[in-house]
């Protein structure tokens, strides 16, 4: 048997994500705040890139003039010198007056908004920086007379507190890797649970409250015996068992279970919103004369264009070499990032638009006429891929007359009725909601009692439905939400 070696040809097709494609749908995912950092990065990276400047008034009615004056020239010089470009830089054909122009905002066709910027409030929600958990810690550890060896020990149990303000690693483990004696570690744990806030350091939830108990002189035998021996009934709120094993009426146990709950559970919660968050609607939608309208929110977004003078240096025919094809690579960079920034301005409009268009209930009544809506819908509305939907729903937000909300919000599974017609699951959240905080603290709602209630309503849900929808809404369950006092 020989063996031989062939060439042969074979014509196939094959799907390839190109390098703009990638940057289109990185583009389409990334949030409003995401989108304005990388065009900054884009615009001190890319020297083709610049912002359009905006014009005056007075300026742009005589810019308006002169264009009318040379509009023929103009089109002419224009098409001309994009033929040209586009046959030596690029094989892709395209619009260059879009490029060489800061890009207009997009607003519903039936509608340009020209009302002030009153029209749209700034919603951007920060929160205030301040220092850190561990700066805390150490400034106040700095002022304590420690040697060295303390200090640094010190330095190593505060960098393994977590943001809640409980310690992460055994003191086992801290003495190992630091080679010293396990009395040392335990020493400058006492010292480091002695600093504010109250319960830091600790290593558990009862350890949290003990530290807590002994530092606001609490001590009168039973807080301390129902933090020791019966916090899991604590949990639960069983107070008969607690009562009984104490030997104390439920009324005592009550009081004393009172002085726990003003306790800080989470002893680092006043430093877990250390990092400023933000809220930026990515589109509005509001009613002008019974007619429901849609308008981007392009401020705080840079008017990207192509510099004139590289355009001009790319046509320069007596320029040649490394430095030409650097520019053309930055020139072909810096239109593909302005078309995929258009691309996805269009999409999450045309989204938003007949997101309005199937609830419009939702924008005219509110929350409870939300209408069951999945992803295929939207799509096949606009000839998109589910994908491509799902990309510009996540992270962008909308300001409507009811609130900010993010487009994927109004996706929802259907629950169905008894009239026939079914309504979204947000909807029946909301009811489930509005219920559990209209009930008696003292008597809750227990979840089939949710579901009897429901039922009148002509909503027909089970109750492990209902136990669901209540813990994706971070509800506890009754017993826990009973109130004693």
């Amino acid at each position: 048997m020989a063996f031989e070696l062939k060439q042969s040809l074979k014509l196939s097709q094959q799907l390839l994500m190109t390098p703009q494609l990638q940057q289109a749908i990185k583009l389409l995912q990334l949030s409003r705040v995401e989108l304005e950092e990388f065009v900054a990065d884009q615009l001190a990276e890319n020297p083709v890139l610049e912002e359009g400047v905006l014009e005056s008034a007075e300026e742009k009615v005589q810019s308006d003039r002169e264009k009318e004056a040379t509009e023929a020239q103009a089109i002419s010089d224009h098409m001309e010198s994009a033929s040209h470009i586009v046959d030596k830089v690029s094989e892709e054909k395209g619009d260059w007056e879009t490029f060489t122009k800061p890009q207009e905002s997009m607003v519903s066709t039936s509608t340009r908004n020209s009302s002030g910027d009153d029209e749209f409030p700034n919603y951007e929600n920060t929160v205030s920086k301040s220092g850190t958990l561990q700066e805390y810690l150490m400034a106040q550890l700095g002022e304590i007379d420690l040697s060295e060896i303390e200090k640094k020990l010190g330095a190593v149990i505060i960098g393994n507190i977590d943001e809640k303000g409980y310690l992460r690693q055994s003191i086992e483990e801290i003495a190992k890797e630091e080679r010293v004696e396990l009395h040392l570690v335990d020493d400058i744990l006492d010292v480091i649970q002695r600093l504010e806030p109250p319960g830091i350091g600790a290593r558990d939830l009862r350890e949290c409250l003990q530290i807590q108990i002994r530092a606001g002189r609490l001590k009168n035998g039973i807080v301390e015996k129902i933090v020791e021996l019966h916090l899991p009934a604590l949990e639960v709120r069983n107070f008969n068992l607690i009562a009984k094993s104490l030997s104390i009426s439920i009324d005592k146990v009550i009081e004393n279970v009172q002085i726990i709950s003003e306790l800080e559970p989470i002893p680092g919660r006043q430093f877990s919103g250390e990092s400023t968050q933000y809220i930026v609607p990515d589109v509005y939608v509001f009613k002008i004369s019974g007619k429901w309208i849609v308008s981007l929110n392009e401020e705080g977004l840079p008017k990207l264009r192509v510099n004139d003078i590289y355009q001009e240096m790319l046509t320069d025919k007596l320029k040649e070499g490394k430095d030409k094809d650097y520019l053309q690579e930055k020139f072909k960079s810096a239109t593909w990032l302005i078309k995929s920034i258009q691309q996805r301005q269009r999409t999450i409009f045309r989204v938003t638009e007949r997101l309005v268009e199937r609830q419009k209930d939702f924008f005219e009544n509110g929350l409870e006429h939300l209408k069951p809506l999945v992803l295929r819908d939207i799509a096949d509305d606009i000839g998109m891929h589910e994908s491509t939907i799902s990309r510009v729903t996540n992270n962008k937000f909308v300001h409507t007359p009811q609130g900010i909300f993010e487009l994927k919000y109004f996706f929802s599974s259907s629950v169905s009725r008894s009239s026939g017609n079914s309504m979204a699951s947000a909807s029946v959240k909301k009811i489930i909601s509005d219920l559990i905080k209209q009930e008696n603290s003292k008597k809750p709602l227990a979840d089939q009692k949710i579901v009897d209630i429901l039922e009148t309503k002509g909503i027909q849900v089970a109750r492990r439905t209902v136990a669901k929808y209540r813990e994706q809404l971070g509800i506890l369950p009754s017993s826990k939400r009973k109130k004693y006092f």
